[in-house]
C-alpha cells in the first residue's frame, strides 16, 4: 500500500483531516503531571500518553516536533520512540525533523526515520537544492513533506519572492516536486501554511497531486473558511495540523484532559468542509 491509499485510509476511518501536533514544551507540562514524576523525560512521555489518548478519536495524524524531545538531552530520542510507539495502529506518524543535506548524511537521516524509527513521514527543507531529498525517494510506503510555502513570516524572505520565471520561489519548489514525482516511489507532499491562503493557487496549480501538511490553523490564526477554497479544486489529500491550541487547551485547569479531548472535537467539527471534500 502506498503512502496516498495509507493517508487515506486514516482519514476515512477518523472521518477527519485532523493532524494533532506533539510539541512538549517542558515550561508547559500541566503541575499534576510534574509533580508525579521525578524527571522530565518521565513528565514528557505520561503527558503526550494523556495527549494520544484525549484526542486519538478525533484525529488523523500526529506529528512530533524532533526540536522539542532533542531539548531533552540524551534521553530525548528514547522519550520519542516511546511516544511514536503509543500512537495508535492506523494514525500516520510525520517526524518533524525539517532535515535538509546532501550526500551520506541526508542518507542517515532517512535510515534513521524512515527504517529505524519507522514513522510514515517526515518533513525536509530543501533549500540545499533538490539533491538533499534523493535519499528520501524510493522508500514505497513512505511520504516527504517538503517546506515550500511556510505559515511563518519569514516565508516572505525567500518563498514568496519570484525566482526561476514563477510567481514565487514556493511555485518554483512545487514545480519540481511534481516532475520528481514521476519517478520515485516516496509520495512527495507540501508543506503550505493555512496563514498564506492568498499566495497558495500558484504553488497547488504546480503540483496537484500533492498531498499537503498544512501548519497556521489555530494558534497562529488562519482561517479554516479561506483553506476550504483554495483547497476545492486540489486532488492531494491534506492533513491539517493544530498543535499548541489542542494540547495546551486545558493549561492552568485541573482539568486540562477534558479539555484537550474537547477542543479536539472542537477543530475536527470545524474541519468538515475541508473533510468531506476528501472522505466519501
Amino acid at each position: 500500500m502506498n503512502y496516498t491509499e495509507r493517508l487515506k485510509d486514516a482519514l476515512r476511518e477518523s472521518g477527519t483531516c485532523l493532524c494533532v501536533g506533539l510539541d512538549p514544551d517542558l515550561g508547559r507540562i500541566p503541575k499534576s503531571v510534574s509533580g508525579a514524576y521525578d524527571t522530565r523525560p518521565e513528565q514528557v512521555v505520561a503527558f503526550l500518553k494523556t495527549v494520544i489518548d484525549c484526542t486519538k478519536d478525533n484525529c488523523a495524524a500526529y506529528k512530533p516536533n524532533l526540536g522539542f524531545f532533542e531539548a531533552l538531552g540524551a534521553t530525548g530520542l528514547e522519550v520519542f520512540r516511546e511516544v511514536i510507539d503509543y500512537i495508535p495502529e492506523g494514525k500516520i506518524v510525520i517526524a518533524d525533523v525539517k532535515r535538509g543535506d546532501i550526500s551520506s548524511t541526508a542518507e542517515h537521516y532517512a535510515k534513521a526515520y524512515f527504517e529505524t524509527f519507522d514513522v510514515d513521514a517526515i518533513t525536509i527543507n530543501p533549500m540545499m537544492g533538490f539533491e538533499s531529498l534523493q535519499p528520501f525517494l524510493d522508500y514505497p510506503g513512505k511520504g516527504v513533506y517538503t517546506l515550500t510555502l511556510t505559515s511563518n513570516p519569514g516565508a516572505r524572505d525567500f518563498l514568496m519572492k519570484p525566482f526561476e520565471g514563477h510567481e514565487t520561489m514556493a511555485a518554483y519548489i512545487a514545480q519540481n516536486l511534481a516532475e520528481m514525482q514521476q519517478n520515485h516511489s516516496t509520495h512527495l507532499g507540501m508543506v503550505i501554511g493555512a496563514t498564506n491562503t492568498e499566495n497558495l493557487s500558484d504553488v497547488l496549480h504546480e503540483h496537484p497531486k500533492g498531498n499537503l501538511l498544512i501548519p497556521g490553523i489555530g494558534a497562529q490564526g488562519g482561517s479554516i473558511a479561506d483553506l476550504a477554497k483554495v483547497l476545492s479544486d486540489h486532488k492531494g489529500l491534506p492533513l491539517i495540523n493544530s498543535s499548541r491550541s489542542i494540547i495546551y487547551a486545558g493549561e492552568g485547569t485541573e482539568d486540562w484532559q477534558q479539555a484537550i479531548g474537547k477542543q479536539s472535537r472542537t477543530m475536527k467539527q470545524a474541519l468538515t468542509s475541508i473533510t468531506s471534500s476528501y472522505v466519501s
